[in-house]
Parts: C-alpha cells; sequence; structure tokens
C-alpha cells in the first residue's frame, strides 16, 4: 500500500508541475501539450485507484481517456505542422511580391 501512495504523491507533484506549465506557457502549444500530459496522468491516477481497489470496472474509462488523448495529441501536432508550413510560405511569397515591384 505504501507504493501506490508514493506514486500518488508523484502523479500529484506531475499535475501541479503541468498545471504550472498550463497557466505560465509562454505558448499556446506548452499549454496544448501541458493539457495533454493532465490527460495522462488522469489515465494514470485511474489505473492507480484501479490497482489500489483491485478491480477492473475502470477498464473502458482508461481506454477511452487513452483514445481521446491520442487523438487530441495527433490533431495538435497536425495544426501545428500546419501553422509551421504556412508560416515559412509566407516570406517566399512576400519574397517573390518585391521581386515584381
Amino acid at each position: 500500500m505504501t507504493v501506490i501512495w508514493i506514486c500518488a504523491g508523484l502523479l500529484l507533484v506531475a499535475a501541479i508541475l503541468a498545471l504550472t506549465r498550463m497557466s505560465w506557457g509562454p505558448s499556446m502549444l506548452d499549454r496544448a501539450i501541458s493539457t495533454d500530459v493532465l490527460v495522462a496522468l488522469v489515465v494514470g491516477g485511474l489505473a492507480l485507484e484501479a490497482a489500489a481497489n483491485r478491480h477492473s470496472n475502470t477498464l473502458p474509462v482508461l481506454l477511452v481517456l487513452a483514445f481521446v488523448g491520442f487523438v487530441g495529441s495527433v490533431s495538435l501536432a497536425r495544426f501545428a505542422a500546419r501553422e509551421t508550413d504556412s508560416e515559412d510560405a509566407q516570406p517566399e511569397d512576400q519574397r517573390a511580391n518585391e521581386g515584381r515591384s
């Protein structure tokens, strides 16, 4: 039972650090990544609760949360990549327009 309390303490410290990063993150991407970390911590906390109480009732919830976290991470990565591509393409367009003037 001591291991469960140690793991719970570590999850709590990680959640506090993720919340700190979420509130003080300099960019929106930092805040989104810390939200993804919080989803992973919730999954870990629910798995810890299931292990402490020795039941498997929360397994479907764990699977759904893990899937939602994965889909959120992938969609965020695609959005950030698309945003980076548009920022890289913009200076080239500006250079082409400056050459025509």
